[in-house]
């Protein structure tokens, strides 16, 4: 398999599937798209556009366009499993889309091949094993910053990597066809380590900036909401040392150094707010562009309701993850408005 190309299904093409898979396509690997009809059609009318110029190995300005005569983009996921059999599926789909993809994927199954997960959260993984079955899902993360420009149009915005739990048999052949394609690849002993570690980069300035509507970096140079990330950061790394799950640094992420600003003394506050706050070059978390968008959905169940779950199962009391978790969702519902909180960090800091 190692000297063959892959044969890889990607579960949509947005900022993730488009840059592993476009990636992986650039590097002589057969990639199949399952797509909505309507982007379908697009990506079939132009194919995929990657700006990976920042990456400096590639040693080009240019932007790589792949022309859709070299791809495989499908509106059902019966279409695209016609081309298999398949090595392996790229998903990266938002987790609150878990359960209606699989929905579609169970009566199927027999043709489908091993899910790398490259969701956020925890959830994910056990979810897909008990429709699947533990043999077809491999889990990974995602650290490279990823800009969504247009349809199958991204632009790398951070090279960092990709996390490839060594659990599965296709892990290893996996990282050495990612290192090949330079999307920087490695492996991971333990997969609880690493989705848990990836979490803790998650959890930080996100429920916060939406429910306040404020930037990292407008929370983090306030003492008080400095306080209270660190704080809930807290909860989840207590929560984690109960069930024995360890923090890792992840590809160009210092995770280990996040934990120990978690747990440090205040008079840290300066310099990990630079760290936490800047670097998005403005860009808001994804907590706040999904209820901002009021598209009425939100991740927060599956990162700090996460943290929630797990903190009962260990004992852990986990108030902060709670209280960010509740909130979050019932503005998500439309059950508090979104300016109830808008500016107003003193309303929420009293809960706790």
């Amino acid at each position: 398999m190692m000297n063959n190309p892959l044969k890889i299904l990607s579960f949509g093409a947005g900022a993730i599937g488009t840059y592993i898979g476009g990636s992986l396509a650039l590097a002589g690997h057969e990639v199949v798209f399952v797509e909505r009809p309507d982007v379908a059609d697009a990506l079939n009318a132009r194919g995929l556009r990657l700006d990976l110029s920042l990456d400096a190995r590639r040693k080009t300005l240019d932007s790589d366009l792949i022309p859709a005569a070299d791809l495989v983009f499908t509106d059902t996921l019966e279409k695209a499993l016609a081309y298999g059999p398949f090595d392996v599926a790229l998903f990266a789909l938002k987790s609150y889309d878990t359960e209606s993809a699989l929905e579609e994927m169970k009566r199927l199954s027999e043709k489908m091949p091993p899910l790398l997960c490259l969701q956020n959260g925890i959830d994910n993984e056990p979810t897909i094993a008990e429709i699947l079955g533990p043999e077809k899902v491999i889990a990974g993360t995602v650290t490279s910053a990823i800009g969504w420009r247009d349809t199958g149009d991204i632009v790398l915005e951070k090279l960092r990597g990709i996390g490839i739990a060594d659990e599965h048999t296709l892990s290893k052949p996996l990282v050495a066809a990612m290192n090949a394609a330079l999307l920087n690849a490695k492996l991971y002993p333990r997969a609880a380590d690493m989705k848990w570690s990836k979490m803790l980069t998650n959890l930080v300035g996100n429920a916060t900036s939406a429910i306040l509507d404020m930037s990292p970096a407008e929370i983090f140079s306030r003492d008080d909401l400095y306080a209270f990330e660190m704080r809930m950061l807290r909860e989840a790394i207590n929560v984690m040392d109960a069930l024995k799950i360890s923090v890792v640094n992840l590809p160009g992420t210092p995770v280990k150094a996040l934990a120990l600003a978690a747990k440090g003394p205040g008079w840290l506050r300066p310099l990990a707010a630079q760290k936490l706050g800047g670097g998005r070059g403005g860009k808001m978390p994804s907590f706040h562009i999904d209820l901002h968008s009021g598209r009425g959905k939100s991740e927060v169940d599956y990162l700090n309701g996460a943290v929630v779950r797990a903190g009962k199962q260990a004992k852990v009391p986990t108030l902060v993850n709670q209280l960010l978790n509740e909130t979050l969702q019932a503005m998500t519902r439309n059950e508090i408005s979104a300016e109830s909180y808008a500016k107003k960090p003193e309303k929420l800091l009293r809960q706790v």
